[in-house]
């Protein structure tokens, strides 16, 4: 697959695009963890930004089902809400939740994934939070993603697993056959598997509802890759943060890579479009848009 890939600058050097997903505007909605912020760009290309709070850390956006834009922000133990045309605000979590992955779930509310406090949390659109203890201890948990199940799945880093949560909170584990994998981005794909990512072992991996795990070694083991997201049109695409690349893997583990045009750009999200293209959040500052 040849893809044509352009760089759009968005932001000043230091604000950090971090995630980055399609609201229910159609527009490109993505946190800037650095600088604290929430930006929205537009189809006409020009970029606006809310500030969220000193200290917020705005990691992972998603589009709830309620029309807005849901995201955690894991500097100050928080879920905020945003909606399209810039009004927030936010939900308290425990002190020391540490949230990362927001994900839409099967149940109408929105499940996010407790970094540094082993749980799993359910937060409904009104506000109301749940949370589900892991039966782990430092898993590191990251990612999450609603699955083909009627469940949710989310991304144990330092257990080196993949874990499943049903609608009554009840926890699967399966870890993962590579030693030191630590899986981080996760996502529901069109072949009724879960995708995901081995940063530590250059791989991405793929799960079925009932457990049976294979994974797919990346041309370069040191590609370190972080996000993933599926492909309507079959497969998924994903960021090698470490190689400086955006890829893609069809459903039977075929990848194929694609070169980023600035060096070390730290690519991290990224979210398909309407039609079809893809945009991956570099950290350094820009967008990439790649046209498949």
């Amino acid at each position: 697959m040849s893809a044509k890939i352009r760089e759009v600058p968005l932001t000043g050097a230091g604000a950090g695009p971090y995630a980055i997903t399609v609201g229910p505007d159609g527009a490109l909605w993505l946190t800037l963890v650095h600088a604290g912020e929430i930006a929205r760009m537009g189809a006409d290309g020009d970029p606006r930004t809310w500030p969220v709070a000193a200290g917020s850390r705005p990691l992972i956006i998603t589009s709830g089902p309620d029309g807005a834009l849901w995201f955690t922000r894991s500097g100050d133990d928080r879920i905020g809400r945003i909606t399209t045309d810039g009004v927030q605000s936010a939900v308290a979590l425990a002190p020391g939740t540490g949230p990362c992955g927001i994900a839409a779930g099967p149940d109408g509310a929105l499940w996010y994934a407790g970094m540094s406090s082993d749980t799993i949390g359910r937060v409904t659109t009104g506000g109301e939070v749940t949370t589900f203890p892991l039966p782990v201890t430092g898993g590191f948990a990251s990612m999450v993603a609603a699955g083909p199940d009627e469940a949710v799945w989310f991304t144990l880093n330092q257990a080196n697993a993949v874990g499943r949560i049903d609608m009554a909170g009840e926890v699967t584990v399966h870890p993962l056959p590579t030693a030191g994998a630590a899986p981080v981005g996760i996502t529901a794909g069109t072949d009724g598997a879960l995708w995901f990512v081995e940063i530590g072992a250059g791989q991405l991996g793929r799960i079925t509802p009932d457990g049976l795990i294979a994974e797919f070694p990346l041309p370069d083991r040191q590609a370190r890759p972080h996000a993933i997201v599926a492909d309507p049109a079959g497969g998924c695409w994903y960021t090698e943060w470490g190689g400086n690349r955006i890829g893609h893997v069809t459903p039977d583990g075929v990848i194929e890579t694609h070169d980023l045009p600035t060096p070390a750009s730290e690519p991290h999200g990224l979210t398909v479009a309407p039609d079809n293209t893809v945009w991956a959040a570099l950290e350094t500052g820009p967008l990439a848009h790649l046209t498949p």
